[in-house]
């Protein structure tokens, strides 16, 4: 467990300091351009997916990511003691992360972020992308395992883009990004309806496909 916990927490940490150093630095580079500041955050941010997948997967599963966790505890392929211990690695992963993104970048170690992300449309955004990237997993995991860790990272590099929210779908992530004032950054105060939205988007993705690949089996 000890070696499974510390797998969920670097795997959330280099995460975030992929998505927040990104961002900052895609921020700096595009001269104002909101558009190639995006691709310059998306990219980072699929790719690392694939390789904390393929080099954690073994380990802990490679949830990094309490909705994630959430699916599988439904599933019963986790406990719900190991859940909480996973949900606890994974947060505090990811506020590490954002907070060595910060020193590399000579920030202030913790910045509340003031970005605006609420509203209706923001929240079918979260829906939308939680529920397709729980999907693409339980899917994939069916249909060919070794391909989660591709599936997983092309499926977040499009969601950046054809979601409204950027594509957070990740309790853990959103919490991390609030403590950042920077391109990926979200305000505290707009965290929690992020969260719930992708909890019971998760909650929904999970029985669905469990419908859904279970009547294919059959």
């Amino acid at each position: 467990m000890i070696r499974r916990l510390f797998a969920e927490w670097i795997g959330a940490f280099s995460l975030l300091a992929t998505v927040v150093g990104s961002g900052i630095m895609a921020d700096r580079l595009a001269g104002g351009n909101i558009a190639i500041a995006l691709l310059g955050n998306t990219i980072p941010t699929g790719s690392i997916l694939v390789v904390l997948i393929l080099v954690f997967g073994p380990i802990s599963g490679a949830h990094f990511n309490p909705a994630v966790t959430l699916s599988f505890a439904i599933r019963k392929d986790i406990g719900v003691l190991d859940s909480v211990l996973y949900v606890g690695a994974q947060v505090f992963g990811g506020i590490s992360g954002v907070l060595v993104a910060h020193v590399m970048f000579d920030n202030p170690l913790i910045d509340l972020s003031t970005t605006v992300r609420t509203g209706l449309g923001q929240w079918v955004g979260e829906f939308v992308a939680t529920f397709g990237l729980v999907g693409t997993i339980l899917g994939s995991l069916k249909a060919r395992p070794k391909a989660v860790p591709f599936a997983v990272g092309l499926y977040i590099t499009a969601a950046y883009w054809f979601t409204s929210s950027t594509s957070f779908a990740n309790p853990a992530v959103t919490i991390a990004r609030g403590f950042s004032n920077t391109f990926a950054g979200i305000q505290p105060s707009n965290v929690p309806a992020f969260i719930l939205t992708q909890l019971i988007a998760a909650i929904l993705a999970t029985y669905f496909f469990q419908w859904l690949l279970d009547g294919e089996a059959s």
